[in-house]
């Protein structure tokens, strides 16, 4: 088949992992693999398994890019496209132009966030073949919109494979980072914004370190706030509660294993979202997970203990402190978690639930319930 992915994202996150896994699962498999991406994207490397004219530069600035709309469709006849596939919804409109100009390729859209859409959405994206939700909750609200036999739940998937080097990785990243080789370290990964949650954790750190006093924190993300301005919040408030030697800051990091590897617990204090591949990173890396209970959190985890209330610091604090204190749970919690990472998200099962779709499309032209 030849698909061409469509994201306009800037900057690189938990949907642009989904969109480069996607597209090299399928690269690997044989299939031919374009990209549409915008020009000033700051994550094209990771990109390079594709050929310089498998990538299309487009502007998509709003929801109404009819401009690059007609720059997609021309793309799309000259490569004879069967399947045309949009992740942002700032795309999903330019991308059903394209489509219906183009005639006979097929057009998937990818829902990420559990945000609804808008009610003129019913309308303008009525030739969308298929609507792919990461997970059930994304599911539901794509209901609103699409008829249910368009709807298809494919959930986000992950390598979960350990490096053999795992432990070798964890002490050589708590020595580059400074963080106490025996410390019980808790770790937390996103991006940096009030909706993840931080701050929660941060009180919640200021209650774990009277019960663990030698607790570490390491919390790991971008922050794309003007000038930075949240995480400076935030480390302005460890400082406030004098605990801010317990805590490690650190940017975006390309490789994310040594990070699990060294962790003891990780941590999702978000108040929303959609799916988590953070946590099923964690989960892979036979991590103990700590989360809030999004949906997101509630796909990925079925043992209820694990999770608490959002926006309750004092309980996410009693679970992390219960965590932190018997070495035999996390092992327990974390082969659980593990077992479960590899039977329901695999990278091999998530690249499988795209390629049927796809088929299934191309052969039928048109996508039954699932």
């Amino acid at each position: 088949m030849r698909i061409l992915q469509i994201t306009s994202a800037k900057n690189f996150g938990g949907g642009e992992r989904h969109f480069r896994d996607l597209a090299f699962g399928l690269t690997e498999r044989g299939h031919e693999v374009f990209a549409a991406i915008r020009p000033t994207n700051q994550w094209q490397e990771r990109l390079d398994f594709l050929p310089k004219e498998k990538i299309l530069f487009v502007s998509i600035r709003n929801s109404f890019g009819m401009f690059s709309a007609k720059r997609m469709a021309r793309f799309i006849q000259a490569n004879d496209i069967d399947i045309v596939h949009a992740h942002v919804a700032r795309d999903y409109l330019a991308a059903s132009v394209a489509a219906r100009i183009a005639n006979r390729t097929k057009l998937v859209i990818t829902r990420h966030v559990l945000f609804p859409l808008k009610p003129f959405h019913r309308i303008a994206l009525k030739n969308v073949d298929a609507a792919v939700a990461v997970s059930p909750a994304v599911a539901v609200e794509l209901a609103n919109i699409f008829p249910r036999n368009k709807i298809h739940t494919i959930p986000n998937g992950l390598d979960v494979s350990i490096p053999e080097n795992a432990e070798e990785l964890g002490r050589e990243f708590r020595a580059f980072h400074k963080i106490p080789i025996e410390a019980p370290l808790v770790l937390a990964i996103g991006e940096l914004k009030p909706l993840k949650g931080q701050i929660d954790l941060v009180l919640a750190a200021a209650e774990v370190v009277k019960k663990v006093p030698d607790a570490h924190f390491c919390i790991t993300g971008v922050d794309n706030s003007s000038g930075s301005r949240f995480r400076r919040e935030l480390r302005r408030l460890a400082r406030t509660l004098g605990i801010e030697k317990s805590f490690t800051w650190l940017d975006w990091i390309e490789d994310t294993r040594p990070a699990f590897a060294a962790a003891d617990v990780f941590v999702s204090p978000s108040h929303s979202e959609s799916f988590g591949l953070a946590m099923l990173e964690a989960m892979a890396s036979k991590k103990a997970v700590i989360a809030t209970r999004t949906e997101g959190a509630k796909t990925l985890i079925s043992d209820p203990k694990l999770l608490v209330p959002v926006n309750e610091p004092v309980a996410m604090a009693a679970a992390i402190s219960e965590m932190l204190a018997s070495p035999e749970l996390r092992e327990t919690v974390g082969a659980s978690l593990r077992e479960r990472a590899a039977k329901e998200f695999s990278l091999e099962r998530f690249i499988n639930g795209h390629e049927k779709l796809y088929d299934e499309l191309r052969n039928t032209g048109s996508g039954g319930a699932r």
